[in-house]
């Protein structure tokens, strides 16, 4: 896979979340915001009222969901990093086993030859030549056993730092595994207040309702620049815009990349993986994976990421229209592009 990141413009990326699951300040943040979740609220303000107030659980729940996606792919990252530090410490293990094996079999053969006193030897033989040879022997063995101590001081030392990297890759990896878990009930804790709300409504405004309405109406106060209707910026964007249209009508599942179920970013990230290009995981990253456009530039492949804090991402098709993954509950479908409103355009 050909990975395509450009360098972002100075000063975006100030606007950008990062996600962090190495500390525990990050997890502490997680927590926190899982709890600081509103409880379904109550739907006496009128409908336009409970509308806005779905609204915000739905964004809190994309918010969450952009979090937590961010944390699993810090997460996999991690296990990927210590399972190739488990390795190289089982290699160097290896490694010790054969160097002791080897120096077991070079003390035995001097044991064999007997570690007589060369001069003394000499005296006493029959044969000066031969015990003159055989010192020499022993001398290279006794060189030889040197070499094989010092390195296997040398893959003893190693393989200790290999095994404390591993042990802190551990720990890095159980609390990004604590912050994965807050991030998820997060999102749960998001839906399921969204759901009580939406249940005390009655049917027929029920069946009305869809999130973002609240950002659609704001939109519709605003005016949109024309936009030209242009070929996409690349064959791969090209490319792109084609495999998220064959994912119309898949549904909406966070944490989701597909091949058939999505989360908004998750879609942008497969549609560029058939492409050849290694988009980042979150709406947040994939703001800055790319060259800034101005919105009357805009072309097919290019990313659109709306709200303030870029928790949302869709991809522009042309005349006016994106593709994304909207919100649970519904299925991947086309947008006016000023659905809501537009942080910037980003171009993979």
């Amino acid at each position: 896979m050909v990975s395509h990141r450009r360098t972002s413009q100075p000063g975006l990326a100030a606007r950008t979340t990062r996600v962090t699951v190495l500390s525990a300040a990050a997890a502490s943040a997680a927590l926190s915001g899982a709890a600081a979740l509103p409880a379904a609220a109550d739907p006496s303000g009128g409908p336009q009222d409970t509308a806005a107030r779905l609204d915000r659980l739905y964004q809190q729940a994309e918010v969450a969901t952009q979090r937590y996606d961010g944390a699993q792919e810090s997460a996999k990252r991690l296990r990927a990093e210590l399972t190739a530090l488990q390795d190289r410490a089982a290699t160097g293990q290896q490694r010790v086993n054969d160097l002791r094996d080897e120096l077991g079999v070079l003390a035995a053969s001097q044991y064999r030859e007997g570690a007589i006193d060369p001069t003394l030897a000499l005296l006493l033989s029959d044969d000066p030549a031969q015990v003159l040879e055989r010192a020499a022997t022993l001398d290279r063995l006794g060189g030889r056993q040197t070499d094989r101590l010092r390195l296997l001081q040398e893959a003893q030392r190693t393989l200790r730092q290999q095994r404390d990297q591993a042990a802190g890759k551990l720990t890095d990896l159980q609390r990004a595994g604590q912050v994965l878990r807050a991030r998820k009930r997060a999102v749960q804790r998001a839906l399921a207040s969204a759901q009580r709300l939406l249940d005390t409504l009655p049917a027929a405004q029920r069946a009305g309702y869809a999130p973002g309405m609240t950002d659609q109406r704001a939109s519709r106060d605003r005016v949109e620049p024309d936009l030209p209707a242009l070929p996409a910026s690349s064959g791969r964007a090209a490319v792109a815009v084609a495999a998220a249209r064959q994912m119309l009508g898949a549904p909406y599942v966070w944490g989701a990349t597909g091949p058939n179920a999505f989360d908004c970013s998750g879609l942008m990230l497969y549609a560029y993986r058939r492409a050849g290009v290694a988009l980042p995981r979150t709406s947040q990253e994939q703001m800055n994976a790319g060259a800034h456009i101005p919105l009357d530039q805009v072309r097919p492949g290019d990313l659109v990421i709306y709200r303030g804090d870029a928790s949302h991402v869709a991809m522009y098709v042309g005349a006016g229209q994106v593709i994304h993954a909207p919100y649970p509950g519904a299925r991947v479908r086309y947008d006016p592009i000023g659905m809501m409103p537009i942080n910037s355009v980003t171009r993979p």
